[in-house]
């Protein structure tokens, strides 16, 4: 009985050493790669695949081809008013691109903290992840900064109408340039967009960033400005290219009747204070070839008078998204 069990013991203990290692290599051999596992789990229709964004790499020699210079930026600050409020981060991405729109090369990455004037508030402290002990005796290299900006053709922020004010405020070198925003200026709803907010772009890009820094959101700006999606071959930042070459103009409905607010409201008018330097009116921006109409609409509908002469504003992107003077 005891030889039996004994026989029965090794045959068990052969088997095990000679199947393990084949069942081993069955299983390496037989497992889908990257790409066949994201197919098949695309294929239920139960799952949603996002890549990661990766950061592109800075070009020793930039391709030729790509003539012009362009800037994604990115601040982070102590409050929301360029009058008093203060940078605490900036992080800057140059890149190389043509008349065309198309992107080239990054040239040259610079991300800084710089320590402000007053404690952080602890609300900016919980959006954006910097504290005190970060920004400590930390200041903003601004060789670095004016070497990016000094050459750039077109500066992009995706909230441009924040972004720039408080970088004028930092530095006169911002004020001389071409500005565009990525979020305004670029029709995302009828690329298939749900939001314009960064986070929602990526997402819905089918792309995911892992990104605490200034430079990081640049970094994915830059990649979501770049994807084709869908149906519509022209890029976003083509799109926005094209747009930031168009001048746009301002009017404002001075003196414009009270009990027809509503009415310039509906039609995608703002109030302006005056505190702005702006004309204490009701006024609105539109591409220049709009200008005819709304004139037209404004005399007809809102002043009722063919003579009527409100002020209008051309602006070009070195005059778009400035802050109050």
């Amino acid at each position: 009985m005891t030889s039996q069990l004994d026989m029965f013991l090794e045959n068990a203990q052969s088997v095990r050493r000679t199947s393990a290692p084949s069942l081993r290599a069955r299983q390496v051999g037989s497992a889908p790669d990257e790409a066949e596992m994201v197919r098949i789990l695309q294929a239920t229709g139960r799952y949603q695949i996002l890549k990661k964004l990766e950061q592109r790499p800075i070009a020793a020699i930039p391709r030729p081809g790509y003539p012009l210079r362009g800037v994604v930026l990115d601040t982070e600050t102590t409050g929301l008013d360029a009058r008093k409020d203060e940078i605490i981060e900036i992080g800057l991405i140059g890149f190389t691109f043509n008349e065309e729109g198309e992107i080239g090369d990054v040239t040259d990455v610079y991300g800084g903290l710089r320590q402000p004037s007053i404690p952080i508030p602890a609300e900016v402290t919980r959006l954006t992840g910097i504290t005190d002990a970060m920004v400590l005796n930390q200041l903003i290299d601004m060789p670095a900064v004016h070497g990016l900006i000094a050459p750039a053709d077109l500066v992009i922020a995706h909230n441009a109408g924040f972004d720039r004010p408080f970088c004028e405020a930092f530095s006169s070198i911002f004020s001389r340039k071409a500005w565009a925003c990525s979020n305004s200026e670029i029709d995302w709803s009828a690329r298939g967009y749900e939001g314009t907010k960064l986070g929602y772009l990526i997402n819905q890009s089918g792309h995911f960033h892992v990104g605490h820094r200034a430079v990081d959101d640049c970094f994915a700006l830059l990649e979501v400005l770049a994807l084709s999606q869908g149906n519509n071959d022209r890029t976003p930042f083509a799109e926005l290219y094209q747009a930031s070459q168009r001048s746009r103009v301002r009017i404002f409905a001075e003196n414009s009747p009270f009990d027809l607010k509503d009415r310039l409201k509906e039609r995608g008018y703002r109030w302006s204070d005056g505190s702005d330097g702006r004309p204490k009116s009701w006024w609105i921006e539109i591409d220049e070839e709009a200008m005819e109409d709304e004139l037209r609409f404004l005399r007809a509908e809102i002043y009722r008078w063919e003579d009527a002469d409100p002020p209008v504003q051309r602006l070009t992107a070195f005059e778009r998204f400035r802050g109050r003077r």
